[in-house]
């Protein structure tokens, strides 16, 4: 493997924008092949028909592949619920999605975190704060709101100071209602009238904790709002 000379590590370590200049450099590249090459799911039964008992793996492993290079967890989802059926389906995905959550939140803490920490100041500070103190319940408001596919978010959340546990289980369980639900889809797809409906269920809970989020959220303002007058 070749290595960087001695002062070649250090003014990369040094420098922060180069780091994140080669952040947005590969998000812009995997932006730009999505666009112009989308990947050819259609070739994806054969080669799970090849792999044989080694499917499972290799899905969670091209799963996580895909969902780093930005494509939508939707297609993936779906995908997966046809050839694995909604159980499998959903937990490949889930799977994929834990490590894609994992592999985001390190390349974005690597090559980005030091040129925002640097740069942050007034509301982004602030903003950079609350991520910093983040639990695992603001982590799942996060992934819930469509603010991006589920890796850009990854690569955003590394950038900030968040701590990496709540930052993982929040990413996983955020993903289970639309897991099973879209996994379903795609094993309705491909088997009608073969779904059993308790996998669905759990895609209602993403109705579920939405309001209940946002409840709270609006009773906290509330609360601050009410503290702020008093003062």
């Amino acid at each position: 493997m070749l290595a960087l000379p001695a002062g070649a590590r250090s003014r990369w370590h040094r420098h922060p924008v180069l780091r994140f200049a080669l952040l947005v450099a590969l998000l812009g590249t995997f932006g730009l092949i999505l666009l112009l090459a989308p990947p050819d799911l259609q070739a994806i039964p054969d080669a799970v028909d090849r792999l044989g008992p080694f499917a499972p793996l290799a899905a969670i492993l091209v799963g996580a592949a895909l969902l780093i290079a930005l494509v939508p967890r939707t297609l993936i989802t779906v995908a997966w619920g046809a050839l694995f059926g909604p159980l499998g389906g959903a937990g490949y995905t889930l799977a994929a999605a834990f490590l894609a959550a994992l592999l985001g939140f390190a390349l974005g803490r690597w090559l980005g975190r030091d040129f925002v920490a640097e740069r942050v100041r007034g509301r982004l500070a602030q903003l950079d704060g609350w991520f910093t103190r983040q639990s695992m319940l603001g982590v799942i408001t996060v992934r819930l709101v469509p603010l991006g596919g589920f890796g850009l978010v990854s690569y955003g959340y590394g950038t900030t100071g968040a701590r990496l546990a709540p930052y993982l289980a929040g990413s996983v369980i955020a993903s289970v209602p639309s897991a099973f639900g879209y996994a379903a889809f795609g094993s309705a797809v491909v088997s009608p009238g073969s779904i059993n409906w308790f996998t669905v269920v759990p895609a209602s809970f993403g109705l579920i904790a939405s309001a209940v989020i946002v409840w709270r959220w609006r009773r906290s303002a509330r609360r601050s709002k009410t503290g702020s007058a008093r003062d």
